[in-house]
């Protein structure tokens, strides 16, 4: 076992519907989900048998065994029967309680890393059921094309090849505030205001299927995200920014998965000086602003 180094994407939800909740707790979800082309990276070095250890550039993200690399590596040995020992280095981009699935994609590029360095002890399959454990994000991250995910998020079929295309390439504006947006708050509301804030899944289904169908229709037509009502809610200067957004720029913007990042496409030739200066102003020079492509 050598080093390796494994790049870890951020995600966008663009469609996010939250349809209902499960008996085991568990919400059920229709989401098109894609990669961009902004992230983080791990590296993994070998060890002594058993050892497993992690390290960041980011003294804010933990590196005991709560952090998702650490249950990841912890998940492959059970599942394989590996015994070796692995050493992280995780340079992290990608902020915490934003709704892009940093912590998820961090963990799928540890089971990525250490299956390819161990000779693929796990197949695509089994891959994606180890995964599915380690959170409902992760399957997506296995994929790097954009997905449509459904159930909590483990059942994840590709996007049909067209409808891809369109996303591909599109250039996005990706802003936080200092603040972020607990993942596990943002369902309990949901769960707590009840059917208000669900869409039937037989609506989900047809948002997303006249979208693909549509080779003429851009992402923009795609954008929905159920979550917005219970985050905009309590966090106000979500919904007042983008709006300001809309209005001065013209821009289709909207919150990632439970939030709090926020996310604008743009044209080709849009100028975004104007537009990072205008996020500033509301949130503050604190505010993470990224310019990425989805891939």
């Amino acid at each position: 076992m050598s080093a390796l180094s494994i790049f870890a994407p951020a995600k966008l939800n663009l469609f996010l519907a939250i349809t209902g909740r499960r008996a085991d707790g568990f919400h059920d979800l229709v989401s098109v989900a894609a990669p961009v082309e902004f992230g983080d990276t791990l590296r993994v070095a070998a060890a002594a048998d058993g050892v497993l250890a992690l390290t960041c550039d980011d003294p804010a993200v933990p590196v005991d065994e709560s952090n998702l690399v650490l249950k990841a590596a912890r998940a492959f040995a059970v599942a394989t029967g590996w015994r070796g020992g692995a050493v992280f280095s995780l340079e992290k981009r990608i902020p915490m309680g934003a709704g892009l699935g940093g912590g998820s994609s961090d963990a799928v590029a540890a089971l990525r890393a250490l299956n390819e360095l161990t000779g693929g002890a796990l197949g695509p399959e089994r891959m994606a059921e180890v995964a599915a454990t380690l959170g409902s994000d992760c399957p997506l991250f296995l994929q790097g094309v954009p997905v449509v995910m459904r159930g909590r998020g483990e059942r994840v079929e590709r996007l049909a090849p067209g409808a891809a295309a369109r996303l591909k390439g599109r250039r996005v504006l990706i802003f936080k505030p200092a603040f972020g947006i607990s993942t596990p708050w943002a369902y309990g509301r949901m769960a707590a205001d009840g059917a208000a804030n669900y869409l039937p899944g037989p609506r989900a289904e047809a948002w997303v299927a006249a979208w693909v169908a549509d080779p003429a229709a851009p992402a923009e037509k795609l954008l929905l995200n159920a979550m917005e009502g219970v985050a905009f809610e309590k966090f106000v200067a979500l919904p007042a920014l983008l709006g300001e957004l809309h209005r001065r720029f013209g821009v289709s913007a909207r919150m990632s998965g439970s939030g709090s990042a926020c996310f604008a496409l743009l044209a080709d030739d849009q100028p975004v000086a104007d537009i990072v200066a205008a996020i500033k102003a509301a949130w503050g020079e604190s505010a993470f602003v990224t310019e990425t492509r989805i891939t």
